[in-house]
């Protein structure tokens, strides 16, 4: 129920995710659909906590575990194509996120996914800036961590926003390469 709950939310946005839109798309009467869910904030909560799970545990696998210093090109382009990689893989849990005009619900959620990613990753930045010598880390960290997080999500929406003339390979190495250069001359 909640894959076909997703397909609609894609194709229609979260909105039309309703208990008769559900079971139609299921071809079962709404009573099936409320023996699962007990209401349609039930259904629209379940599936946007299980796609909010995904894309974390998507994203964070994207980051490294521990900084590669000696090879910062291959680190950052072997991130960057995993986040898009994964995105490609998953397009309807982005399509939710980059909704024109989010539901409320999901524009919290991601909120609150957004800030646990960019945790880690200002984790991981924050050693790789201190060890390349960088003055001013604790003024210049926020906005770092800002710019790198944007074009992630520039990156991702280039991949599952219509036809892209990129592969996931290209774009991530080409992202990877661009968020490297920005950061060596920070």
């Amino acid at each position: 129920m909640l894959d076909a709950a997703l397909a609609l939310a894609e194709r229609d946005g979260i909105r039309a995710v309703t208990m008769e839109a559900v079971a139609q798309a299921l071809r079962v009467t709404k009573p099936v659909v409320y023996a699962c869910f007990g209401s349609r904030e039930e259904l629209v909560d379940q599936l946007l906590a299980r796609e909010e799970a995904r894309l974390v545990e998507g994203v964070l696998a994207a980051l490294p575990t521990e900084l590669d210093l000696g090879d910062p090109e291959r680190m950052f382009t072997a991130g960057f194509t995993a986040l898009v990689g994964f995105a490609a893989k998953h397009p309807g849990a982005w399509q939710l996120v980059l909704a024109p005009d989010p539901d409320p619900s999901v524009t919290l959620r991601y909120g609150r996914a957004r800030a646990r990613v960019s945790g880690r990753v200002a984790e991981l930045m924050r050693v790789g800036l201190v060890a390349g010598g960088t003055t001013d880390v604790d003024r210049k960290l926020p906005l770092l961590v800002e710019l790198f997080m944007s074009a992630g999500d520039a990156a991702v929406h280039a991949m599952v926003r219509g036809p892209t003339p990129w592969s996931p390979d290209e774009l991530g190495a080409f992202v990877g390469r661009v968020v490297l250069g920005a950061l060596r001359n920070a």
